[in-house]
């Protein structure tokens, strides 16, 4: 039977997995790790992806994340062909250190995106290696904690389902975990039955196939202003005068960085329909794709429109 394709949706949780090939360990030094973590960090980045929750273990590894307009493919080909040629140079040895494709699962995220940054979490309490998930170090529990500093780490959407102050986030956070800690394995988060690679129920099958199965293209440019225009209340007009307006300039920039973000159209066609110059345009897309990663709020409005606008 041939494989399904798999699903790309923009804004997607995913919980993806690698294993080692024919059971090899994949991380055995601190520096393999620290290695993979830069990896990850530099997909942030490059691929535009965001990192939930991640889980080390020997032969393998889980992670709770998030992509953007790149597919998820494209991303953890780019991580698992860098880490093979790191692994095998220090080992020096040839072959693959990946057992075939990464395993990947599009999760509803209001209904099951906590509970898999739980599973993720307890996986080394699972295998009996440490009895409680702080114990274990490679994984993004103690950051949650602020244990640990992963600054490439997105913890915002998590904690603020717990509490809008950190502490009191973080101990109701913890609570929360603990509270699984009993539980074993779980084929929730490996697929359903209604489709393998959704782990969802049929409402959000229903939401989320059709997307996909159409193949829709990125919004063009005049989409991208239309749907800025009626978000902020201003008219195309607006945006092309030579005002300098707060609420005008947001809108501009926010345009911009969709059109880039879905490569609808290069930043220069973008500047010429505003009659900005690109040099102007690339500061503010490049200040709001810099906010989006230091303040959770900007975070998940970007995401918001990101999904919106592919709906719209």
């Amino acid at each position: 039977m041939a494989r399904k394709p798999r699903l790309h949706v923009t804004g997607g949780l995913y919980h993806v997995i690698l294993r080692g090939n024919a059971r090899q360990e994949v991380f055995i030094t601190v520096g393999d790790r620290r290695f993979f973590y830069d990896l990850l960090a530099e997909g942030v980045v490059r691929f535009g992806y965001r990192v939930h929750a991640f889980c080390l273990m020997t032969n393998h590894l889980h992670l709770a994340l998030q992509v953007g307009n790149v597919e998820l493919s494209a991303a953890m080909q780019n991580l698992s062909f860098r880490y093979t040629r790191y692994l095998n140079t220090r080992r020096k040895q040839v072959g693959h250190v990946f057992q075939g494709r990464f395993k990947a699962f599009l999760v509803d995220q209001d209904r099951y995106g906590l509970a898999l940054v739980r599973y993720l979490h307890l996986n080394p309490v699972r295998a009996k290696m440490v009895k409680t998930p702080g114990a274990y170090a490679w994984s993004s529990y103690r950051a949650y904690l602020g244990e640990e500093d992963l600054p490439w780490l997105t913890m915002d959407w998590v904690l603020g389902q717990f509490d809008d102050r950190v502490g009191p986030a973080r101990q109701r956070f913890a609570a929360f975990v603990e509270a699984g800690a009993r539980d074993g394995h779980s084929e929730t988060f490996y697929g359903g039955q209604a489709d393998d690679r959704v782990v969802g129920e049929e409402d959000f099958l229903k939401k989320v196939l059709p997307r996909h199965d159409a193949k829709l293209k990125p919004p063009s440019l005049k989409q991208i202003v239309a749907y800025v225009c009626d978000g902020y209340g201003l008219t195309e007009g607006a945006l092309k005068a030579q005002g300098r307006g707060r609420q005008t300039a947001q809108a501009r920039a926010l345009a911009a960085w969709l059109a880039v973000r879905f490569r609808s159209c290069t930043l220069a066609e973008v500047a010429e329909h505003f009659s900005r110059s690109p040099s102007t345009l690339s500061h503010l897309v490049a200040n709001l794709e810099k906010l989006s990663h230091t303040s959770g709020e900007t975070a998940e409005t970007l995401r918001k429109h990101l999904y919106a606008i592919m709906q719209a």
